[in-house]
């Protein structure tokens, strides 16, 4: 055996209240990788945003000087002014429907970019080993992620696209300025400078405090998942008032953000709300004494007053910098998701005449700079039953998800039939490693579809044959509509659940079939039963069966001992009877049950 590698450094704590953004496949942060990559999903969208939202800006521009033109030759009683006044009425009408199909294509392109943030995020998450989102990601955090995290992030794309056309509208209009009258120009670009320390400010204010109030959503939702979850214990604990306030503790902090992220945002309009209408006035003042000494006409202060209107909107710009930087936050939290590891495969096939023969080679597994399992050689003969027992955290559940591939070893490798698990094509590998775990999640909508649930749907008559065999056949029947009848309306028991647990995994055993603690909640009597179903009516393989009870370690072929992560002895349940040690597992076993 191997001796343990050094501590691994510990991963962060899910809750750390100040995670840095990880790098992405180039050293970029993650909020960038993600943003890119949906810019480039709805780019197409997106450039269709911006062109509308520059053609609805190019008629906003050319509407003052048409009007003013228009307003001169009506003054002035010329035959051309109809003509002005038709193409002034089309300018508007063109800026009206433009801005109609921008809001439907911001619309739209929000909705794509969201489902293509989260069928990525929810799709590396699934690839992921599970334990490694388990331990990084609390399950009402992960629900906030992919939800209103992505949806927010989604949102970047069209934002963006907004974003540049809101500008060309205010730099355009002091471009028409200076054309019309210098000094009237001049006027308005003097209180310019105080906009852009203005919103200067107001990015790097709101930056932070976005990403807290964000964070303290997603730990609110997470506590109340877990009280969700637990909702019974609570009951019966009579400590509802106490889960009460545990969830809700952080809401002062959400408030307190929530409150300094509006007042950031509020007090940037605020003043962009003054300040661009004192600008506005400045420039009417010039205008009028422009107008007074004979250096400008009248259509021309209008057009003026307009274009001072159109350059008092870059105060507008605060809007749109406020929504991409909670975009680029929330951007951030998602792209997490896309940081987690991938378990990568390979396309080989195992052997056709294999008997399911297991072997872990130098096996290690580091988990939060500890290495629970460490340097586990290991060969269990096809078609036999290894009862693997061991203290509670001697590392049999991990044991449990190596030998099936649910995780990687940090060190070593894991073979099935001579073929290296990492190297198996995943869809030939499901079918031929089984799974049942102590407390199985059901899915589908009927109890016949959660046994029939895997990669290839097992067949009716398949379901029944192996709810028979885990002893399920029997209470599924007294259900209202058996197999037929949903999840939601069939009260099931810890038992009744392990049970529909192991008959799914029969009904999709192959030549591996693991057992993880998956029949703590049976009585004596039905474990019986199905141990002797498990060996007469389930299809032939190599079981390993991680065991509690003295029964199940007596009646496997062989047993592995694991101590503190080593296997400590390889044998038959009688042999290793002789060591007390041994003994002593099942009498801590039996206390700890009592």
């Amino acid at each position: 055996m191997t001796s343990p590698p050094p501590p691994a450094p510990a991963s962060p704590d899910r809750r750390d209240p100040a995670p840095k953004p990880e790098p992405g496949p180039e050293g970029r942060p993650v909020d960038a990788e993600v943003l890119r990559g949906a810019l480039r999903h709805s780019g197409g969208r997106a450039a269709a945003v911006l062109l509308c939202s520059l053609g609805a800006a190019l008629a906003a521009l050319a509407e003052p000087a048409v009007l003013g033109r228009s307003l001169d030759l009506l003054l002035a009683g010329s035959a051309g002014a109809p003509r002005w006044v038709g193409l002034c009425a089309a300018l508007i009408a063109a800026e009206i429907v433009l801005d109609a199909l921008v809001a439907l294509l911001t619309g739209t392109t929000n909705a794509r970019s969201t489902a293509w943030l989260r069928r990525r995020a929810l799709t590396r998450l699934l690839a992921a080993p599970p334990h490694h989102a388990a331990d990084r990601f609390a399950p009402g955090d992960l629900a906030t992620r992919l939800t209103a995290n992505a949806t927010e992030a989604g949102t970047v794309p069209a934002t963006a696209a907004g974003a540049l056309a809101t500008v060309l509208p205010p730099l355009g209009a002091l471009v028409a300025l200076l054309v019309i009258d210098p000094w009237t120009a001049a006027a308005f670009l003097a209180g310019l400078p105080l906009l852009a320390l203005l919103l200067r400010a107001f990015a790097r204010s709101s930056s932070g405090t976005v990403t807290r109030y964000q964070r303290a959503q997603s730990a609110m939702a997470d506590r109340l998942v877990e009280a969700l979850a637990g909702a019974r214990t609570i009951a019966a604990a009579g400590t509802a008032a106490r889960e009460r306030r545990r969830v809700l503790a952080t809401l002062a902090e959400l408030a307190a953000e929530g409150r300094t992220m509006w007042q950031v945002y509020g007090r940037a309009v605020a003043r962009s709300g003054v300040l661009m209408p004192l600008l506005v006035c400045v420039v009417l003042a010039v205008g009028g004494a422009r107008l007074a000494s004979g250096a400008l006409g009248v259509g021309e202060l209008v057009a003026a007053s307009r274009y001072a209107a159109l350059a008092a909107g870059v105060g507008a710009v605060a809007s749109a910098l406020g929504a991409l930087v909670r975009g680029r936050a929330a951007a951030r939290r998602t792209g997490e998701l896309l940081a987690l590891p991938r378990l990568t495969h390979g396309r080989e096939a195992l052997p056709a005449d294999g008997t399911g023969t297991l072997e872990l080679r130098g096996v290690t597994v580091v988990r939060d700079g500890v290495a629970v399992l460490r340097g586990v050689d290991l060969r269990v003969p096809g078609g036999a039953t290894a009862a693997v027992v061991g203290r509670s955290g001697a590392g049999k559940s991990l044991l449990a998800a190596v030998a099936g591939r649910l995780t990687d070893p940090d060190e070593g490798y894991v073979l099935l039939d001579g073929v290296r698990l990492d190297r198996v094509e995943p869809r030939r590998l499901r079918r031929e490693v089984g799974y049942a775990f102590s407390r199985p999640a059901l899915f589908g909508t009927t109890v016949g579809e959660a046994v029939a649930f895997g990669a290839d749907p097992a067949p009716a008559d398949a379901v029944r044959s192996a709810a028979r065999a885990a002893g399920a056949d029997g209470f599924v029947e007294r259900l209202p509509r058996g197999y037929g009848t949903h999840l939601a309306d069939a009260p099931l028991s810890g038992g009744e659940l392990q049970r529909l647990g192991l008959a799914r995994a029969f009904a999709h055993a192959g030549r591996l079939l693991i057992l993880d603690d998956a029949m703590s909640g049976l009585d004596t009597v039905t474990q019986r039963q199905v141990e002797r179903a498990l060996a007469e009516d389930v299809r032939p393989g190599t079981r390993l069966v991680v065991a509690h009870r003295l029964s199940s370690a007596a009646g496997a072929d062989l047993v592995v001992w694991l101590d503190d992560g080593r296997v400590r002895a390889v044998g038959a349940h009688r042999t290793l009877w002789r060591d007390p040690a041994y003994r002593a597992v099942f009498a801590a076993a039996d206390g700890a049950g009592a």
